[in-house]
């Protein structure tokens, strides 16, 4: 929900600059869903990042694991 508050705003801001021919609300509403677009996309890229930091972990714990038991045998 919270997410989409600054789309929201933004497309509110638009809609009254549009109906009151006001230029400088038309130019925050855009602005507003720009900031709206901008975050979607760091979200986007943090979970992309996380995922990938978590694969990442996995693999080394897989790693490490398997070696250790190998190592206990030994």
């Amino acid at each position: 929900m919270g997410e989409h508050i600054d789309e929201a705003k933004g497309r509110t801001k638009q809609a009254a600059g549009d109906l009151t021919d006001d230029e400088k609300l038309k130019r925050e509403g855009r602005i507003d869903r720009a900031v709206s677009s901008v975050k979607d996309k760091i979200d986007d890229a943090a979970d992309t990042i996380s995922d990938k930091v978590d694969d990442a972990a996995g693999k080394v714990k897989d790693k490490v694991g398997s070696r250790s038991r190998r190592d206990s045998r030994d």
